[in-house]
């Protein structure tokens, strides 16, 4: 599966942003989906994760139910949806595809499919 991240932008402090994932192939809805971001310096840290029929949901314990993933098999996207956002949640942000599809994969290393990355800077 091949994957467009976009939605990324400058934002205030507190404000919000909607990130979106389109996935091209016929097999999207068997797959689990992550979001994941990387700052500058930093590792690649795990955001969220939706599984394939969108029925369990994980997060990183930063998120603290600030963020919402969803997606749409009919339309073959994964969202993110921000509020709330800090500066230190300034990154670029990626989706990912794993095969199990089972929601509970949060390690950068189980998934096959990557986006190309879309950059949120969140200002104070």
């Amino acid at each position: 599966v091949q994957l467009q991240a976009s939605g990324g932008g400058l934002v205030q402090a507190g404000g919000s942003l909607r990130l979106s994932c389109a996935a091209s192939g016929r097999t999207f809805s068997s797959y689990g989906m992550g979001w994941f971001r990387q700052a500058p310096g930093r590792e690649r840290e795990f955001v969220a994760v939706i599984s394939f029929s969108g029925g369990i949901t994980r997060y990183g314990d930063f998120v603290k139910g600030r963020f919402t993933v969803s997606r749409d098999n009919a339309r073959n996207t994964v969202y993110l949806q921000m509020n709330s956002l800090k500066p230190e949640d300034t990154a670029v942000y990626y989706c990912a595809a794993e095969r199990s599809g089972s929601g509970y994969v949060t390690s950068p290393s189980r998934y096959d499919s990557w986006g190309q990355g879309t950059q949120v800077t969140v200002s104070s």
